[in-house]
């Protein structure tokens, strides 16, 4: 099963992520050796707001574990869990008062461990309470009630590994396959990922229908245009013409358009902050 590589340092997928910075205290943590196979990391936030704050996210390939406690929130004493399936579209959370979030990313292919009854495309798109997904269900206040971090980040790992993940080697395969497509750039085509494993199309789908939550085709264009988010913000001068062909488009027209609707905005518009 792939190893730990920590917990990431980019900021992929996060819409102007130095100003989310500046209205909340965001930290990624590693999670105990034997979730890392099955994780991406821990991350909390914390905030104390005077006026409100809108967050903006293009979500990654990854079902998420959310335990939530602000205002507005529906019990804010207690907090809740919640289950929180593949993005399709950008996401936006207004943020007020005070609140505090800790999160479980899973990796891509790496929740379906936990949850091996339903396949993860049906929690797609879909934001629902923990209790229906885990037995026993997740208990939000002691996740949420502790003031030291280190004890949150132990009341994470005591939970999901009570859960007891059991080894899925197509789990292993479609997290193996996922990682392929983020790191590699050549990987541009859903019949040459197919190819390259021995598998049809089809076999491929299922695969990531499965496991994954969405299909091959769009995790491939959701870590381009992640890539090209990043760009966006960072360089202000990116040549738009030779990102589109790095990243296996056919045009820079093309690149644009698919960022716009992910986005919300065109590139220029976030290069120009």
């Amino acid at each position: 099963m792939p190893g730990s590589r920590g917990p990431r340092r980019d900021t992929r997928g996060i819409v102007d992520a130095p100003e989310l910075f500046t209205h909340v205290r965001f930290r990624r943590r590693e999670p105990a050796p034997a979730l890392r196979p099955y994780l991406e990391h821990y991350w909390l936030i914390d905030w104390d707001l005077r006026e409100p704050y809108a967050s903006h996210l293009v979500p990654h390939p990854s079902v998420n574990l959310v335990f939530e406690r602000y205002a507005g929130c529906g019990d804010e004493d207690a907090g809740f869990a919640e289950v929180s399936g593949i993005g399709l579209e950008l996401f936006t959370q207004k943020l007020e008062g005070r609140g505090r979030v800790c999160g479980v990313q899973f990796r891509p292919g790496g929740f379906r461990p936990f949850a091996p009854d339903r396949p993860v495309s049906d929690w797609t798109g879909r934001r629902v309470p923990a209790a229906e997904v885990f037995t026993p269900p997740a208990p939000p206040s002691a996740v949420l009630d502790p003031g030291q971090e280190d004890a949150r980040v132990a009341a994470l790992d005591a939970y999901l590994l009570a859960l007891g993940p059991e080894p899925d080697p197509q789990a292993e395969r479609a997290m193996a396959l996922v990682d392929l497509v983020r790191t590699d750039r050549t990987v541009r085509r859903v019949g040459e990922l197919a190819r390259s494993e021995g598998l049809s199309a089809r076999s491929l789908q299922r695969l990531f229908a499965t496991y994954v939550g969405v299909g091959p085709k769009w995790v491939i264009l959701r870590y381009r245009i992640h890539e090209a988010l990043e760009r966006a913000e960072s360089d202000p001068a990116v040549d738009w013409a030779g990102l589109a062909a790095d990243l296996g488009y056919s045009d820079q027209a093309h690149l644009v358009r698919d960022f716009t609707a992910t986005v919300g905005v065109p590139p220029t518009v976030l290069g120009a902050r």
